[in-house]
């Protein structure tokens, strides 16, 4: 049984269809990240799972039981939103036990759960504190226990640390990676950032026009992308396209201008391999500069035309084939703007899509 099902899920305002057959399993004890660009529709997702919003067609199933039509605190879920939307006049135990007073829990229960909650969070010491004594990072941790003391199987999570400046974003997302391993419930979490996604996922649903474009994990997202759209939007920095033609006169092979990349060693999808325009993507981290570089299938010499240090790496462009090309050497190499240097990589662990489908081959 899943923990949380989607069945052909209709969603539309007026005319404008937003989400159309969209289907999502989700298993028990899943960290599960919806992931895309602004509009993308995952936000939308979430919210409909939730109940906040009415759906157009289609069905949502939590632990087996249609929740379709039924009111969101009648769902079994707790949610977290990107707003910490706390009282202000409350104190952090108030924040707290609030919803649970609201459906008369017992004084004994909601000070169990609390105290539970503030355990897990630790936050015991900040439980006599108003919000306005409270860091953001605070804040948050009071919003996630708030949903915590619902004693739930299924949290959501809907941007809950784009609120946050970078430190305090990767602290939290380190304690909800603990979190989830501490308490094993399902989590379905929203975002925009692909370093959450990457660090926290079981599995990304990477959305795109309120579609799911792959769902898997983290790691075939990263390797082997479906599409020209989920390569460049995961990975940073972003991955390298060149754009030419694939030649299979007598090996196969990526031509474009100047430039023949053999690919014996590159695993197609199984649908053929069909000649003509395709975008060869290969990722910056995957390129090897130096004198190793002439060992593998692919190699040539490049000018640095601009360098960028970046602490432990740095991020060198260049032009390949007439197009902007960029790789990653380590920070402490000295490489400097006009230099030339020997690159090379493993067509293996390139991606190359159809120029007119950009499908994966």
């Amino acid at each position: 049984m899943f923990s949380v099902s989607v069945k052909n899920l209709d969603l539309s305002f007026g005319d404008v269809q937003v989400l159309h057959e969209l289907n999502l399993d989700v298993a028990q004890g899943e960290f599960l990240v919806l992931l895309g660009s602004s509009g993308c529709g995952k936000s939308t997702l979430l919210n409909c799972i939730a109940g906040l919003l009415d759906i157009s067609d289609g069905q949502i199933f939590i632990n087996g039981r249609n929740v379709t039509w039924d009111e969101p605190k009648d769902r079994g879920i707790g949610m977290v939103f990107q707003s910490y939307a706390l009282y202000p006049q409350m104190n952090v135990r108030g924040n707290l036990s609030f919803g649970l007073k609201n459906a008369r829990v017992p004084k004994e229960e909601i000070d169990r759960r609390v105290a539970r909650a503030a355990e897990i969070l630790q936050i015991e010491a900040l439980l006599d504190r108003k919000p306005l004594q409270l860091s953001g990072g605070q804040r948050q941790r009071v919003a996630i226990g708030r949903a915590l003391v619902r004693d739930v199987e299924v949290f959501l999570f809907d941007e809950p640390l784009s609120n946050l400046d970078a430190k305090l974003r990767a602290d939290l997302r380190i304690e909800i990676k603990r979190l989830h391993q501490r308490l094993k419930n399902t989590m379905i979490y929203v975002t925009h950032d692909q370093i959450e996604a990457m660090t926290l996922a079981d599995r990304i649903a990477i959305m795109r026009g309120g579609a799911i474009l792959q769902l898997a994990d983290p790691h075939t997202i990263y390797a082997r992308p479906v599409n020209k759209y989920v390569a460049d939007f995961i990975g940073s920095p972003s991955i390298n396209f060149l754009q030419g033609d694939i030649s299979t006169r007598s090996r196969p092979a990526f031509t474009a201008d100047g430039i023949m990349v053999p690919l014996e060693r590159y695993q197609f999808t199984g649908n053929g391999i069909n000649e003509g325009p395709v975008s060869f993507g290969i990722r910056p981290e995957h390129i090897v500069v130096g004198e190793q570089a002439a060992s593998l299938p692919f190699h040539m010499e490049v000018e640095a035309e601009v360098v960028e240090p970046m602490g432990s790496d740095t991020l060198v462009w260049t032009r390949l084939a007439g197009q902007d090309f960029r790789f990653r050497v380590d920070g402490q190499l000295p490489l400097k703007e006009g230099q030339r240097e020997l690159i090379g990589f493993d067509p293996s662990r390139a991606s190359i899509f159809d120029g007119e489908t950009e499908l994966r081959l």
